[in-house]
């Protein structure tokens, strides 16, 4: 690989507590892979990996950013030292765009730092490697002792001379070993000119793990011995690094670190905390209560607590389990100087990367929507600054964003408070891809359905997340009919919006179609808004309010009821009075109006007809009309069955005078005149005394009714006749009293039912079986629910 110039803001370094500190850029770093090479300045470049780093004091690990940085101790292996006051590291940066490290591109970078202000002993605790550094200047000790001391310490009686050895006490034992055999379980001792140092791996074999004020430690108990000719030198170089104490909420971390360490301050009644400061990265934050973190200690603890999001540290997305959420990570240091009889001066360092646990933050999505615009403005956050909208279904129709915003969707981003951003999607009511449902009265409601992909942090992760908005405004108006009256029909004018999509017209329980309205006799007609019916003034569905001597009062009702639901909005009517001088009406209770029109040659008194029943006369009458009414019961009414109808028959005739003679003929002046009164009831719609009366909109329809001259009765003679059949309710079981026909009888369930069929007809030969009776709500024969009073007899 060649030599090139470092690109401009490619590296960033500093010096901070006799660490060398360096940052690569990693926006220079995309796409490419990187290795460093510590330049030994004897052996040449070496490759950097994790047993060299632990070692001789190197870390490489990223900064919250996602940047490289590398770390060394100033008493690192390769770094060249001079007088205990200056020092220069050299690292080799290669850049390839192959895993393989071909054709790599090799930047050499120098770091420089300058350290003279040694405490006594000074501690780092980093993330992979303890680190202790003594001074060693202590006095000579005089050789006339020298003898007695050793014959003291059995254990230094073999300390090779002039020759560094180590000894380690844990729980297992006392172990003494060279420096060369303790480099191999991954030590690393030397001494410089004022002081010696060791570098020890976390969890060795040696270490052992204490728990000091609720934080685990761990603890590597070693003395450094070199033996001269006249000197024994016993260096303790003891090392102990919390190894947790980090706790968190849902809105903050804490680092906790014991303010006294026991096997560091032998006299703990003589220690003395001097100094404590915290920093992020490598900068000292002077005053912490400005960034809100809270740096607070006792005689126990030194506590630090960061609110999760604090400036300093950096909040991720992620993904965990197809959930959303966030990790907060910062890079922490805290340095704490303390006095005690024994060491004089304790500088103790302990460098921490915290990262929180998963934290799950379900998305919201506010519904801002703007009912008088007709627009529904959605909320989708709250994210951080690494997340994306990249696609977008709407009514389950996928979208790119492009493709929606060139659909007519608008979406856009918001900041929102807290660094966080939320995603605006803004669509029309009347879009084709919104569910509209005609509700209550005169409501609409809209369904916005969505299905958002987002991209989430680095690793670009596809989160999915759907949402559902409504909003219920009232933007239909019902319609309202006109209604008019010519001298023959009645008219309705309907308004046809929203006909058959919301609701539909219904004549009681049936659907007014048109094939309905024909079949009844009206007629339809449709313009660009309207719906015009018009309806005969004796067509099936009139209803008659008042019938009296040539007039009659008429209405017609349809019901507008929602299609979905079936329930009932509106009714339309029109009523009018007409001026009628014949008619038939034939009541669903079984009463029978008539305006008979007589017009004979000569004119006949019309006071003096009748029907059958010769008692029976009529109501009103003038010159040349006279009005009957009567119930199909009496009168001398006779019925019969044709097809699927019950006829109910009468005649209108008018008694003769007569001349009275001595002998036969008799002479009369009179014209014979008789009339045919024809009354038409469907069997499966009509009872002819119905007893249990039900709804009036559910009531049956009129019968239709003819008026036949003499001469046409002929026609009828060969239908078979029917039974005069006759029922009733009494109100107890004597049958002396009974309820009126079509009165609405409460019952419960338990309560026995009187009921009375009689045959009028006295025939011979002819007997009454009763075979089925049962109770329902509509008089349609095949009506359900039903419930029996009697069945096969």
């Amino acid at each position: 690989s060649a030599l090139y110039m470092l690109p401009p803001g490619f590296v960033e370094s500093s010096c901070r507590s006799r660490i060398f500190w360096m940052k690569l850029n990693k926006h220079l770093l995309q796409g490419k892979f990187f290795r460093l090479e510590i330049n030994d300045p004897y052996a040449g470049p070496i490759l950097l990996d994790e047993k060299l780093a632990s070692r001789c004091g190197y870390v490489l690990s990223e900064d919250v950013w996602g940047n490289p940085v590398f770390r060394a101790s100033v008493l690192g292996c390769h770094v060249t030292n001079e007088a205990d006051e200056l020092f220069s590291l050299t690292v080799n940066i290669k850049v390839s765009s192959f895993s393989s490290m071909r054709a790599a591109v090799t930047y050499t970078y120098p770091m420089y730092c300058s350290y003279s202000s040694w405490a006594s002993r000074e501690i780092v605790c980093e993330e992979n490697y303890m680190e202790v550094s003594v001074k060693t200047d202590v006095p000579a000790v005089s050789n006339d002792y020298t003898v007695a001391w050793m014959s003291a310490l059995p254990e230094t009686q073999n300390v090779a001379y002039q020759l560094w050895q180590l000894m380690f006490v844990s729980p297992s034992g006392r172990k003494r070993i060279t420096v060369s055999d303790a480099a191999k379980l991954g030590y690393s001792f030397n001494n410089t000119l004022s002081r010696v140092y060791l570098r020890a791996p976390y969890h060795s074999n040696e270490s052992d793990v204490s728990v000091v004020s609720g934080v685990n430690m761990n603890m590597v108990t070693s003395t450094s011995m070199y033996r001269q000719r006249w000197l024994l030198l016993l260096i303790d170089t003891t090392v102990s690094c919390p190894v947790d104490g980090i706790s968190f909420t849902d809105t903050t971390l804490t680092w906790t670190v014991p303010r006294v360490i026991p096997t560091l301050v032998v006299q703990e009644s003589t220690f003395l905390s001097k100094n404590i400061l915290m920093g992020v990265d490598d900068q000292v934050i002077v005053n912490p209560e400005e960034k809100n973190y809270f740096l607070e200690h006792n005689e126990t603890h030194i506590r630090i607590t960061i609110p999760i999001g604090a400036e300093g540290g950096k909040l991720k997305s992620s993904i965990s389990g197809g959930v959303y959420g966030v990790i907060y990570s910062i890079d922490l240091f805290l340095e704490h100087t303390w006095t005690d009889a024994d060491w004089q001066t304790t500088k103790y360092t302990v460098i921490k990367s915290i990262t929180t646990p998963f934290m799950p933050q379900i998305p919201t999505v506010i519904n801002n929507t703007l009912p008088e615009e007709r627009l529904f403005n959605v909320a989708f956050g709250h994210f951080l600054p690494d997340v994306f909208l990249v696609a977008i279904a709407i009514g389950n129709v996928p979208f790119t964003l492009r493709e929606a915003q060139h659909h007519g969707f608008k979406i856009y981003e918001t900041p929102f408070s807290n660094r966080t951003k939320g995603f605006i999607l803004e669509v029309s009511f009347d879009d084709p891809y919104v569910l509209k449902e005609y509700v209550n009265r005169n409501e609409t409601k809209y369904t916005l359905l969505i299905n958002y992909t987002i991209s989430v942090g680095p690793e670009m992760t596809l989160y999915y997340h759907s949402a559902e908005v409504e909003c219920v405004i009232a933007d239909i108006e019902l319609p309202e009919a006109v209604g008019y009256c010519d001298d023959a029909n009645l008219y309705l004018a309907i308004p046809t919006f929203g006909l058959h999509q919301y609701w539909n017209l219904y004549l009681r329980n049936k659907l007014l179609n048109r094939h309905v309205a024909l079949t009844n006799g009206y007629l339809a007609a449709t313009n660009s808004t309207h719906l015009i019916l018009q309806i005969p003034l004796f067509a099936v569905g009139v209803i008659y309010e008042e019938v009296a001597f040539q007039k009659i009062k008429a209405r017609f009702d349809v019901a507008l009821r929602k299609v979905t639901t079936m329930e009932t909005l509106q009714m339309f009517s029109v009523s009018c009075s007409f001026n009628s001088s014949a008619f038939i009406i034939c009541h669903p209770d079984g009463t029978v109006m008539i305006s008979a029109q007589m017009k004979t040659v000569p004119a006949i008194d019309m006071s003096k007809t009748k029907l059958r029943d010769s008692s029976c006369k009529p109501r009103e009458y003038n010159d040349g009309h006279a009005f009957f009414k009567f119930h199909v019961t009496t009168c001398g009414t006779s019925v019969r069955f044709e097809g699927d109808h019950i006829i109910y028959e009468n005649e209108i005739s008018y008694e003769k005078e007569t001349l009275p003679r001595q002998s036969i003929p008799t002479i009369t002046r009179d014209p014979d005149y008789r009339l045919t009164v024809l009354c038409y009831y469907r069997a499966k719609e009509t009872l002819v005394l119905g007893a249990f009366a039900s709804d009036s909109s559910m009531s049956p329809p009129f019968g239709s009714g003819t008026m036949v001259p003499r001469s046409n009765i002929a026609v009828y003679r060969r239908i078979r006749q029917a039974l005069n059949v006759v029922s009733r309710v009494s109100k107890d079981e004597s049958f002396v009293e009974f309820y009126e026909p079509n009165m609405a009888i409460l019952k419960r369930p338990v309560e026995p039912v009187f009921l009375e069929v009689e045959l009028k007809d006295a025939r011979p030969n002819t007997e009454l079986y009763l075979e089925n009776c049962w109770v329902a709500r509509s008089l349609d024969f095949n009506s359900t629910p039903r419930w029996n009073i009697t069945v096969d007899g």
